[in-house]
């Protein structure tokens, strides 16, 4: 380390010996100059790990660190009991006090925000970088958040409980088209009340809304007495579906601070849950950085075909959310086209599963994935051409040179064999394909079982 940075020795033993009897819980931690004034905040699972790492004389913590370091005199903490709320204090604290170290940011990137924009009849809740943007206007913004990763996580476990939208569906109260718009898997899975659909008054997507926010703004107390008080009232008034909602949402709260059955809340909507990659989430992310989209990748599906000799030709669609299987919304279908044509099947596949959504009856996808080429993606695409409203994004996956083809791109992506969002792809091609060769091999044995039959 250079020597101009450097901490002096018998500080750094006395800063490692205080944060050795720090609390091994989740919290926040204020590094302070000599004059006591605040030059960094940082969260941690475990406050004594994370400070004192800090002092260790081996801890190599990097150009601007090391800039940091050499200027820390004290530090102070906060405790916290989940690090969902440490999250929120420590975008809070850095939001007032605006400290040297995290307003020097190091990757030409500002930090995420978290933009409720409330002058909607139904509020999204979005993770973003730029809360300037035309969208947000008048938008309630809270941050500024140290780590995208983590603020989305706390998004995804706030949208269990208070199941607010995150889509970018223009949706108006009292639109006579939301009743028959389908809602997302979101809904399906309960992360969401469907505005869109009409699934639920604005008044009532407000009431959620604004206990979000409460919650946000460090009143969980307040908030978890109301959703006590609401849930009685509802009992004793004979409203038990309302009590049951306000029970899940109570529940996943206490659970907050709960890894563990944070993680099993996130696969229950999946008992039968095939293990395709060893983080479904990293691959998630591996794969929006690939495809270089700016919003998460949520729900993606695949289209494959099955046939022997042109016989008995199959289509299949599976789906996939956050990177684990939907079975729910699998499908086959049985196509009826003379000869080879697998073009001809895709599109057929294509026009089936998405008219709905090329009306703009309901959302496609984040990720169209097909089985096949550039000439499988070019039959799919031809479809989607004809329909007033587009997928986000269609890809296909050819299986002899795994190479990834994305629409609108002369040249195919190819990628290292191990990389997450390939693999993660290469699972939701292959269960298409098994779900598809399934179905046409039930199909090829009663037609053998019925030629037995009547010879």
């Amino acid at each position: 380390m250079d020597d101009q940075h450097a901490m002096e020795p018998e500080l750094r033993t006395r800063l490692h010996t205080q944060a050795k009897v720090l609390s091994s819980g989740p919290g926040v931690y204020l590094m302070k100059d000599s004059a006591g004034v605040v030059l960094y905040v940082g969260k941690a699972a475990s406050l004594r790990d994370r400070v004192g790492s800090y002092f260790l004389a081996s801890t190599d913590l990097g150009p601007r660190k090391r800039l940091l370091l050499a200027g820390i005199a004290d530090f102070e903490i906060i405790e916290m009991e989940a690090e969902w709320e440490a999250l929120l204090a420590e975008a809070r604290l850095i939001k007032d006090l605006r400290p040297r170290f995290n307003v020097m940011l190091t990757d030409g990137k500002s930090y995420p925000y978290l933009a409720v924009t409330t002058k909607d009849d139904f509020p999204g809740v979005y993770v973003t970088r730029d809360p300037a943007d035309s969208r947000f206007r008048g938008a309630r913004i809270f941050g500024p958040f140290t780590s995208g990763r983590d603020i989305r996580e706390a998004v995804d476990v706030m949208q269990r409980i208070f199941r607010f939208r995150t889509c970018h569906l223009d949706i108006h109260a009292g639109d006579p088209a939301n009743r028959h718009f389908r809602p997302c898997l979101l809904h399906a899975i309960k992360q969401c009340t469907a505005p869109c659909g009409d699934c639920i008054d604005r008044d009532a997507y407000a009431t959620d809304i604004d206990r979000m926010l409460r919650f946000i703004g460090s009143q969980r107390s307040s908030v978890i007495r109301e959703l006590k008080s609401k849930m009685q009232d509802a009992s004793r008034q004979q409203r038990f579906e309302q009590a049951a909602t306000l029970r899940d949402q109570l529940h996943a709260i206490e659970r907050l601070g709960d890894r563990a059955a944070n993680q099993e809340e996130a696969r229950a909507w999946q008992p039968e849950v095939t293990i395709f990659a060893q983080d479904p989430s990293a691959a998630i992310r591996s794969l929006q950085r690939t495809l270089g989209l700016e919003e998460p990748i949520r729900c993606i599906e695949a289209v494959d075909i099955a046939h022997l000799g042109g016989t008995e030709t199959v289509g299949s669609k599976v789906c996939f959310l956050d990177g684990r299987p939907f079975k729910e919304q699998y499908r086959r279908y049985r196509i009826e086209i003379a000869g080879n044509d697998d073009y001809a099947a895709i599109r057929e596949v294509i026009t089936r599963r998405y008219a709905e959504a090329g009306e703009g009856h309901e959302r496609f996808p984040d990720v169209v994935l097909i089985d096949g080429g550039q000439g499988q993606l070019n039959a799919a695409l031809a479809v989607f051409a004809e329909m007033p409203e587009q997928p986000p994004l269609v890809i296909a996956l050819a299986k002899r040179d795994e190479t990834i083809w994305i629409q609108d791109r002369p040249e195919p992506l190819t990628l290292g064999r191990n990389n997450p969002g390939l693999r993660l792809c290469q699972a939701i091609r292959d269960e298409a394909h098994r779900f598809a060769q399934a179905y046409h091999h039930l199909l090829r044995r009663e037609w053998v079982l019925g030629e037995t039959k009547n010879p």
